[in-house]
């Protein structure tokens, strides 16, 4: 079940919409919520609509029972992604409210891109540019290559080139990212790294989970060692 919904997504983000449907359908059969936002998108976007009003209409009362802002984030863009022209803009806008308070990034992301998807359809380049954008750079950092690709070829449609960038340039930590490592390093935990930093937990994560990646790590204990061996990987906090 797992395998099919990781192929589901990275369908999506291939733009192979009707594989992506496919594989989403199969994992419907576990009645995984999951699995009925990604039906949602890949029947849209491959011309099933009657398969993704169905499955929106089984998704609903879950989403809100639920009540989170994950749940009803995930409802709006499901919702805009079947919307009317006039209402389309509201579910995308109460997407992005709901997905920005909540942990999961990359589907705060997602809901960037299909919003911009939509303006640049709506012939609002500016406005798609910005969102377009945003996702690009998301999934950018987060090193989903499969959407940042999406988002940068919808973003290329608007008439604005995003670089790639370097391996170089995406491994070295940015000045907070650095500063988040050494203090983990150190021994602090999360709480007190967010207290110290006046941010957010959820915050410290996400920065941490992206120094993993870039140092090729997957232990906070190996950071100390790591850091000390790579002093150049990090920027300083100029």
């Amino acid at each position: 079940m797992g395998v099919n919904i990781s192929l589901t997504v990275l369908e999506l983000g291939l733009g192979n919409y009707a594989d992506a449907l496919r594989h989403a359908l199969d994992v419907l059969r576990y009645d995984v919520p999951g699995g009925r936002v990604e039906a949602v998108e890949a029947g849209t976007r491959c011309g099933d609509r009657e398969a993704a009003s169905a499955v929106l209409e089984a998704f609903t009362p879950w989403a809100l029972a639920s009540g989170t802002h994950l749940a009803l984030g995930l409802l709006a863009r499901s919702r805009a992604l079947l919307a009317g022209d006039d209402d389309t803009e509201a579910e995308y806008l109460l997407a992005v409210e709901h997905l920005r308070q909540c942990r999961l990034v990359p589907e705060l992301a997602r809901a960037h891109l299909v919003y911009g998807e939509w303006l640049r359809r709506q012939r609002r380049r500016r406005d798609a540019r910005e969102q377009l954008r945003t996702a690009w750079q998301m999934f950018d950092a987060m090193g989903m290559a499969a959407f940042a690709e999406r988002a940068r070829a919808e973003l290329r449609a608007t008439g604005e080139l995003a670089r790639k960038r370097t391996v170089e340039a995406r491994e070295r930590l940015t000045p907070q990212e650095a500063q988040i490592a050494r203090l983990a390093a150190e021994g602090a935990t999360n709480a007190e790294i967010a207290a110290r930093l006046f941010i957010s937990a959820s915050t410290v994560d996400y920065h941490l989970r992206k120094v993993f990646r870039k140092l090729g790590i997957t232990r906070r204990v190996k950071l100390a060692q790591v850091l000390s061996e790579q002093p150049v990987a990090a920027a300083s906090e100029g």
